[in-house]
Order: structure tokens, then sequence, then C-alpha cells
């Protein structure tokens, strides 16, 4: 049995890269369906006989677009799509399988809109998948989300109020870039004009969002994820410096990204960044590192390392009494 599409498929394949494309060429339409060009003017030909007003225009800014007012179809998925999305859903939203969450309900209602033939699987997977949720994750408020993303679209600077994890409370304006997701977080990648400085604040942890009249320009080149990794160690209250005797090499695959920047020194290296937690920097990040250190800047990380230390070596105290105790016994 030929696995190839059929017409109409390739057709309504055709209609969702022109919605998604305005402005495609036949050539540019060719290679997306992977067929040829003679084929894809023929597939532009079914939606118009269909009744899809598609307009063509030459030139270097020609091209395939949907006339304006388009009334389109209903969203028509196939059944791997379907499953698809249902599976990024869940991977992304672990509490989606139940039906009184917010995005569990609306997932419901995409598939209950599906043809039944295609709905079914995508039910069936949804009832009986089962997905952790990932502890590291953190979901921020859909409408603070929708918020920043129109400031962005809209080029607008806003007014965050921001709550840091160590309980922190303030506003400040920032020109906000992108929003970014990153290990099941939410990042919004900005400038702020308070520090004067890129700063990357936690969606999750962001009370409220104001657009402002004021315009920015979008920053040049920009590449959200690459910026975003190299200032996540950047800019919060605690500053941390950490002096390791082995060579970076070595060291780097230990350092998350948030712990700051890694760089050499002599034939070791040295961890210079910023944390809100020192305790979480001490014991869940310096504590995973399997070389020796030791920290040459930031009071309240050194306070978080004695602390950590002197719990340990309390939980052995006893246990060496009871050793030499029974040692002595057997000895008499």
């Amino acid at each position: 049995m030929s696995s190839n599409p059929s017409p109409t498929a390739r057709a309504l394949r055709a209609l969702d890269i022109l919605q998604t494309r305005p402005g495609v060429t036949a050539d540019e339409l060719a290679k997306r369906l992977g067929v040829t060009e003679r084929a894809a003017r023929r597939y532009v030909g079914i939606l118009r006989e269909a009744g899809i007003p598609v307009e063509s225009a030459r030139g270097p800014y020609g091209g395939y677009r949907l006339g304006r007012g388009t009334r389109l179809p209903p969203v028509v998925f196939t059944e791997a799509e379907a499953t698809g999305l249902v599976m990024a859903v869940l991977d992304g939203q672990p509490a989606a399988v139940d039906v009184d969450d917010l995005v569990g309900n609306a997932l419901g209602k995409v598939i209950r809109a599906l043809p039944e033939n295609v709905g079914r699987q995508a039910a069936a997977l949804r009832e009986h998948a089962a997905a952790a949720p990932d502890r590291h994750s953190a979901r921020p408020d859909p409408a603070i989300a929708s918020a920043l993303v129109a400031a962005i679209a809209a080029r607008r600077r806003v007014l965050v109020a921001y709550r840091s994890e160590s309980g922190n409370e303030w506003e400040t304006e920032v020109d906000p870039w992108a929003v970014v997701v990153r290990h099941g977080r939410w990042y919004l990648l900005c400038h702020s004009h308070r520090a004067d400085a890129i700063r990357t604040y936690r969606l999750d942890r962001i009370r409220a969002v104001q657009q402002t009249a004021h315009e920015f320009e979008p920053h040049d080149g920009l590449d959200p994820v690459a910026v975003l990794e190299e200032n996540l160690g950047t800019g919060r209250e605690f500053p941390t410096r950490v002096v390791f005797d082995a060579p970076l090499v070595d060291v780097a695959p230990w350092i998350r990204l948030p712990m700051g920047r890694l760089e050499p020194s002599g034939d070791g290296c040295v961890l210079v960044g910023s944390t809100s937690n020192p305790v979480m920097y001490a014991q869940e990040w310096l504590a995973g590192v399997p070389f020796a250190f030791r920290v040459d800047g930031g009071e309240e990380l050194r306070a978080a390392i004695a602390r950590l230390v002197s719990r340990l070596t309390s939980a052995l105290a006893d246990q060496n009494l009871t050793t030499l105790s029974r040692s002595g016994t057997a000895q008499g």
C-alpha cells in the first residue's frame, strides 16, 4: 500500500504553509511539500477550486498569500500530528492528564474537536499515559506570559513587579527581548534600566506586568537562548567566587550555567557568579562537584558551606563515638 499523501492532504498542507508563511513562492512551497513546482501550483489550484482565495503576485516580493477575510476550514490533524501534540503537552505539563487542569481542559477540547478516527488514538494516549512532574520545572501564570509576549511583539517597555527566590520584592522597568523556555523553566530575557544591564527573570516569580508608552528597538542578531545561558549566573543578590585546583576542562562538565562563568586560572580555574539562594548553591550545586575547592568570595556562600559542614560533621560524630565504644569493649 502506498504511503504517499493524497492530493487533498497535500492541498491542506499547502494551506497550512500559506497561513504560516504568507508570500511563499511556488519554489519554496514545492520544497516544503516535497513535490515539483508544477505539482505545487496544482495544489494551489485545488484550494482555489474549493473556494479559498489564494492570491499571487510577481516580482521580488511576490508569492502566494491568502486573501483578506479568508474563512478557513476547521483545523485538520493527521493521527501522527494529534498524537505528537498530546505527547508534547504531557511532556511539558504532566498535570494535563487531569481534565480539571487548565491545560488538561484545553487539551480535552482539542481532542473532542478531532474527527473520531484521529481523536481516538490521541484520547487513548492521554488516558493511559502517566507523566512524572519535573521537580525543577516551574509553571508561570499564563496571563503574565501573555502580557510579556504582547509587549515583545509591540516593542514596548514594561514595568515588572518581581519577587526573588530569597523573598525580596522590587519593581523595575525593562525592555523585554524574548521569552525563553529552558529545562522546564520560563525566563524573560531583557535589558533592565534599573541595573543598566542584561537580566534574566523567572516568569513564575513575576507578580505583575504593566506595559508602558516607551518603545524600544530589538537587539540586532539576538540569539535568545545563547544570551540567556551566558547571563543566567549574573545579577543575583549575593556574589560568588569559587576556586578549583583542577583544570577547567575537568571541572566544566560539573558546572551548571546558573552557577556562573568558569574561567581558567593558573593550573586550575575559577567560577565567578552570583546567587539568590546560597544554601541551594552550597548543598545542591557545589556539593555535587567532585573536585576540591575553596570559596574566595561571597560571605553568604561561605556561611552556607560552614553550616553544611557542621551538619555533616555532626551526623558522623555520634557514629564515631559508637564505633570507638564498640572497639573499646571488644578490646576489654
